[in-house]
């Protein structure tokens, strides 16, 4: 009896052993792949930044990118709370000061969401949803506001060649070559669509799925200096990048759960995070872990890292990421509502 004892203890002792070292093992996979906010932070804390003109307040923002010039600020913003039936302009841009210099595209979309400039300072701009005849378009505009060309058919989503459905984001190539990430979760679209400068479409890849160049809701676009994709393909909290024609090169995981993606003329590549968690939901950091990520394109490394300005009170933070030429980085919020300057020290 007391030998059957023994051997119970043993066992069991053993089995609890066993079961520890599996916990362990299974907590060190987790915090494997939650990213890191143990970074330095290179940026004041940020200030909001934008002003706009005396009785109009500021609507949601995903989208912001700087002008050619490198100094001034375009955003693509939500009407003070909606776009559908509202007559005020939603793309507009700031001096580096953040005064309000342009606005334009008045009475033209439905759920602002994307927005690039090309070389020539151009600004186009993705429309991610659609209703009464508008939306589920990009829309090319020139610095003045003039439209110059509408890319997919408004208010009519669709998966054929010339249709998008749900357009998260937009970016240019140097020689004009479109990329739009054309998508938004649910039945929408997961793929990403090449067109010519002249809008004909050249090609699209992806459909929804976790595997290698799938996609649960391409949420951003941007290009490196030697022309690779980098798409935020955020349900399934990666950055896939493609060369440009669509053929899978790597997946990193060490952003987060990219919301926004932009990558300057140095291939410093910019990410925000608005919804990374972890198993005990988005609690104070370090369980929320959102924020905006800066590193390398060229090699994937994670350098820097500026947290939730206001976590009690905006648990997203930034859901839009860009920088100037200076090196600032701008977040735009949709919770908080507006921009946000981080500049550089």
């Amino acid at each position: 009896m007391k030998t059957r004892a023994v051997r119970a203890g043993v066992t069991l002792a053993a089995g609890i052993a066993v079961t520890v070292i599996l916990l362990a093992v299974q907590a060190m996979a987790e915090n494997a792949t939650l990213p890191s906010i143990d970074l330095p932070n290179p940026y004041a804390v940020g200030v909001k930044f934008g002003q706009l003109p005396e009785g109009r307040q500021w609507g949601g923002v995903i989208a912001v990118t700087p002008d050619r010039d490198g100094r001034s600020i375009w955003a693509f913003e939500r009407c003070g709370g909606g776009c559908l039936n509202s007559d005020l302009p939603a793309v507009l841009e700031f001096d580096p000061n953040g005064k309000l210099i342009k606005s334009f595209g008045s009475s033209m979309f439905v759920f602002p969401h994307g927005i690039a400039v090309d070389r020539e300072g151009n600004v186009y701009v993705a429309d991610a949803d659609g209703k009464n005849g508008k939306g589920h378009v990009v829309v090319k505009f020139n610095p003045d506001g003039k439209v110059l060309m509408t890319l997919g058919k408004p208010g009519m989503p669709g998966d054929a060649p010339g249709y998008f459905y749900r357009p998260s984001a937009v970016t240019v190539a140097p020689d004009g070559t479109i990329f739009v990430a054309d998508g938004h979760g649910g039945d929408s679209n997961a793929r990403i669509v090449k067109l010519a400068a002249d809008g004909s479409v050249i090609k699209s890849w992806g459909k929804k799925g976790s595997a290698p160049g799938e996609f649960n809701e391409p949420h951003g676009i941007a290009l490196d200096s030697v022309g690779r994709v980098f798409v935020a393909d955020r349900v399934n909290s990666r950055i896939q990048i493609f060369d440009p024609d669509g053929k899978f090169l790597a997946e990193w995981k060490q952003f987060g759960r990219p919301s926004a993606v932009f990558i300057d003329k140095n291939d410093l590549i910019y990410v925000a995070d608005s919804q990374t968690e972890d198993k005990e939901g988005c609690s104070p950091d370090p369980g929320c872990r959102r924020g905006i990520r800066i590193g390398n394109a060229k090699d994937g490394t994670v350098k820097y890292f500026i947290p939730r300005p206001n976590p009690n009170d905006d648990k997203s933070g930034a859901e839009g990421v860009a920088a100037d030429a200076a090196g600032n980085v701008f977040g735009a919020e949709n919770v908080a509502k507006g921009l946000r300057k981080y500049a550089k020290q």
